[in-house]
C-alpha cells in the first residue's frame, strides 16, 4: 500500500523503519515525541505528503519531510525513497561538553570526588 491517501502516524514511522515496532511508535507518540507540523501528534493522526515529522528518538530530534504515504513495513531502499530526511547534522565531538559519568551502583561520591566534580563543572 503506497500511494498518497493519509497514514497513521505510527503506522508510517514503523513503516518507514525509525522505528522497530509500531507500539514503539505509538509509545513515542503517547509520550510527546512525534509532532506533526510542529503540533504534537497523536497516535492516530494523519500524515499526508509534503508533511513534516519530528521525531527524537535516543534523545535526538530527526525532521523527517513525508514524501509517500506506507501503511506496511517496507524494504529499507523503499523506506529511503518514502522520506526526506532535513536532520541537522551533529556537533563535531570538539564542541560538545564532556559530562562525568560515573558506575551505577558506585553509590554516593565522596567529598573529595565531589569536589572533582565541580571543579570539573567550573563551580
Amino acid at each position: 500500500m503506497v500511494g498518497d491517501s493519509p497514514v497513521r502516524v505510527d503506522a508510517w514511522l514503523w513503516a518507514v523503519r525509525q522505528f522497530k515496532t509500531r507500539s514503539a511508535a505509538t509509545s513515542a507518540c503517547r509520550a510527546g515525541h512525534v509532532r506533526v507540523n510542529g503540533e504534537r501528534a497523536k497516535a492516530a493522526q494523519p500524515v499526508r505528503p509534503g508533511d513534516e515529522v519530528r521525531v527524537r528518538i535516543e534523545g535526538f530530534d530527526r525532521t523527517l519531510i513525508v514524501r509517500q504515504t506506507l501503511v506496511k513495513r517496507v524494504s529499507a531502499a523503499v523506506a529511503a525513497t518514502a522520506l526526506e530526511d532535513r536532520t541537522p547534522p551533529p556537533p563535531p565531538r570538539e564542541t560538545v561538553a564532556l559530562t562525568p559519568v560515573r558506575e551505577r551502583g558506585a553509590g554516593r561520591p565522596t567529598k573529595r570526588e565531589r569536589r572533582d566534580l565541580e571543579r570539573l563543572r567550573g563551580h
